[in-house]
């Protein structure tokens, strides 16, 4: 599967609807407008009214077919936002304006957020020229230095996204600068404790094979260079699973501003997915990120 086919399972699953917490961002309001006209999803704008109206006229945006909340406040927007995704009234719930900080807060709020117990993590889907999968990246914006149990609960908020994409069983790579566990370099330490949790069925539904390095789990020439066909996973992964926040961010932005791609990103161990895409990322990754939340609304709700 390629972004264009997430596009169009999304007209499969039915119109989603997105709630958008302080709207009155032109960037925001291109994206669901063109989300609305793709026939991804429906949005309600809350915010403050009278600036959205003003940027929609300059976008020669027409705003009646979609239903507006004024609330100026950004702290009191994005918690009716969020409100309305916890209320099950949203499918999705996206930011606007609203600085990360803040916005977290609403996601994490006791009373309407979106908690579900465990750790939040993030991650990106790539469309890759010369890679004929989809490729989940994560996490390259969220968590920090993940622990060996966060690791666990990284690699469990991603399956769901790979299933909605079409990828029933993903191979995991948690990454490392090495193939061979190295007790001086914790992180090959703990990659194979987690291949080891796989293998004895504390992590399912996905093959995770580590550590490894980068070349091995996307390369399959690699493998046999370096004489690694018997690992599970042979240039053919489909997560990679990154040692921190430093490794998945350079790589992630190696990407984006190297090579002609197609991406979108979610924030995943919510109710529903989460949209928290950044001022400097393009149109089109937060449309696609709209369609990627959408389909793993679907997944969700199948299971729920």
């Amino acid at each position: 599967m390629k972004f264009d086919d997430i596009i169009a399972k999304v007209k499969e699953c039915g119109k989603k609807t997105v709630a958008v917490a302080a709207a009155q961002d032109d960037a925001v309001l291109e994206a669901v407008r063109a989300a609305k006209e793709q026939g991804i999803a429906d949005a309600i704008l809350v915010g403050d009214e009278a600036k959205i109206r003003e940027l929609a006229a300059n976008l020669n945006m027409d705003l009646s077919e979609f239903e507006i909340i004024n609330e100026p406040d950004m702290i009191q927007a994005s918690l009716t936002a969020v409100k309305l995704a916890h209320d099950g009234k949203a499918d999705m719930y996206m930011k606007g304006v609203i600085d990360s900080k803040n916005f977290l807060k609403s996601v994490l709020d006791k009373e309407v957020g979106l908690r579900t117990g465990g750790p939040l993590s993030h991650v990106c889907v790539f469309d890759i020229p010369g890679i004929d999968h989809l490729l989940f990246l994560t996490d390259v914006a969220f968590m920090t230095y993940p622990t060996l149990e966060e690791k666990v609960s990284i690699i469990k908020n991603t399956i769901p996204v790979c299933k909605a994409c079409g990828v029933d069983m993903p191979k995991v790579a948690p990454l490392a600068a090495v193939e061979v566990v190295n007790p001086k370099m914790p992180v090959t330490v703990e990659a194979a404790e987690l291949t080891r949790m796989c293998e004895e069925g504390i992590i399912k539904d996905c093959i995770v094979d580590g550590p490894l390095s980068l070349d091995l789990a996307i390369e399959p020439e690699a493998a046999l260079h370096k004489g690694a066909t018997d690992r599970k996973i042979q240039g053919d992964a489909d997560v990679l699973l990154f040692p921190d926040i430093h490794a998945g961010n350079l790589v992630y932005k190696a990407i984006v501003h190297m090579v002609e791609v197609k991406n979108g990103c979610i924030l995943t161990g919510t109710k529903v997915p989460v949209i928290l895409t950044s001022r400097s990322d393009t149109f089109e990754t937060k449309v696609n990120s709209i369609a990627l939340a959408a389909v793993v609304a679907e997944e969700m709700k199948k299971n729920a």
